[in-house]
């Protein structure tokens, strides 16, 4: 049987993109000590890879797709294709940030202002380029961990550093300067996989269901029985993504209405369908929501 060889992202998104691709329908399940997890379709082998590394090993070959951040496509340069852009991180579905972060009482305020300084980060290729291009001429070395230590402690004037809240930043008692970059999971393809049509079949039945998952987080349906009499009043409470489904029911004064909200808003949906005349209101989550 023919497999596709997919890299799961070890390390901080491997959590989130287990979970996502359970919502898609794969279950994946790795093992400690071990780099090469189960999942429930033949058709796909997994291998466990740091995100920092995955871009390269698409590149050559040793995987046929695999899943990481722009921010390290940007960094290692690799010829990969991008397929779909997967808007999750380790903590929520929001992009991370790359941020240039200083000492509060440092005396940068500006790029402009790190001409001769020295920065630590572990993103070192994208930085340097960076700054090249607007001109800016300053060290930049590589920081094996703990970068805002370091800056605390006076080791370096600056680093660049991912954050998705700033919160970490903030009680360290650092700066952020700017936004360098805005990353988020890309799944990503090898371009001879691609060009074999069973490969690229495979790889866009998992880019169509990751992002059916995604689609559905943070969105509910509601399902209720309407007076026909009253369905103009309740259909108008209604946020959709198209409009409502309407159906009759065995009594014809009665409807069948199911519509797709975003769970933010039912709480102060629901008392005012009930207002306007809905009854046996359903409130169910989604797994997936495609095209």
């Amino acid at each position: 049987m023919r497999q596709l060889k997919l890299g799961i992202p070890k390390g901080s998104l491997e959590a989130s993109t287990i979970a996502l691709f359970g919502q898609a329908g794969w279950t994946i399940s790795a093992h400690s000590r071990n780099y090469f997890p189960t999942i429930n379709d033949p058709e796909i082998s997994c291998a466990l890879v740091r995100s920092q590394e995955m871009a390269p090993y698409v590149a050559n070959g040793s995987l046929d797709a695999g899943l990481t951040g722009l921010d390290w496509i940007l960094e290692t340069e690799a010829d990969v294709v991008e397929i779909a852009e997967l808007s999750y991180s380790k903590s929520s579905d929001q992009p991370a940030r790359w941020v240039l972060i200083v000492n509060g009482n440092s005396a940068i305020h500006s790029l402009e202002d790190l001409a001769g300084k020295r920065i630590a980060t572990e993103l070192v290729g994208f930085t340097k380029r960076y700054l090249a291009e607007r001109g800016i001429q300053a060290t930049v070395e590589f920081s094996w961990g703990a970068t805002e230590a370091k800056v605390v402690e006076g080791l370096v004037d600056a680093a660049v550093e991912i954050t998705e809240t700033g919160s970490t930043i903030r009680a360290h008692g650092l700066r952020i300067v700017c936004d360098l970059l805005h990353t988020t999971t890309r799944l990503i393809a090898n371009r001879a996989a691609l060009a074999d049509p069973w490969k690229k079949a495979k790889i866009e039945q998992i880019a169509l269901l990751a992002h059916a998952a995604l689609a559905a987080r943070n969105k509910v349906a509601l399902k209720m029985n309407v007076p026909a009499a009253q369905l103009d009043r309740v259909v108008c409470l209604l946020p959709s993504l198209h409009a409502p489904t309407v159906s009759h029911l065995y009594d014809r004064d009665w409807l069948a209405l199911e519509t797709v909200v975003d769970n933010s808003q039912v709480r102060d949906l629901i008392p005012r369908l009930i207002e306007a005349g809905a009854q046996g209101i359903l409130e169910y989550q989604l797994n997936k929501i495609v095209g």
